[in-house]
């Protein structure tokens, strides 16, 4: 039963990278990476009451990248441009400004 749980939980976040970075491979490779080497880093673990905490953070996890993270993309103007979808509805985003954006690395497209 807790491992059908925990493949669920898995798939829940991946899921949610997948939506929330459709088109940036770079993106998705990382968080797919991120989220198997979290996994892996607690499958000793045998405690109910910390599988249980891990279950929850997971779900609490694939949420919050469903419905907080924006791709901010580029468009033909040199612009970011953000376009939050209904799963974002009700949440508080914060777009950082053009000056926080100039002063990341730059971001380089993926084929």
């Amino acid at each position: 039963m807790r491992r059908t749980e925990v493949l669920k939980a898995y798939r829940e976040i991946l899921k949610a990278t997948r939506k929330t970075f459709a088109g940036d491979t770079q993106m998705l490779k990382a968080s797919a990476m991120e989220v198997r080497h979290k996994f892996d880093e607690n499958k000793h673990v045998v405690s109910e009451s910390d599988i249980q905490k891990h279950l929850d953070e997971a779900r609490e996890t694939a949420h919050f990248i469903s419905t907080m993270i924006v791709q901010a993309k580029l468009n033909e103007r040199g612009g970011y441009e953000v376009k939050p979808s209904k799963d974002h509805a009700g949440a508080t985003l914060e777009v950082p400004s053009e000056e926080i954006l100039k002063k990341r690395a730059p971001i380089t497209k993926c084929s």
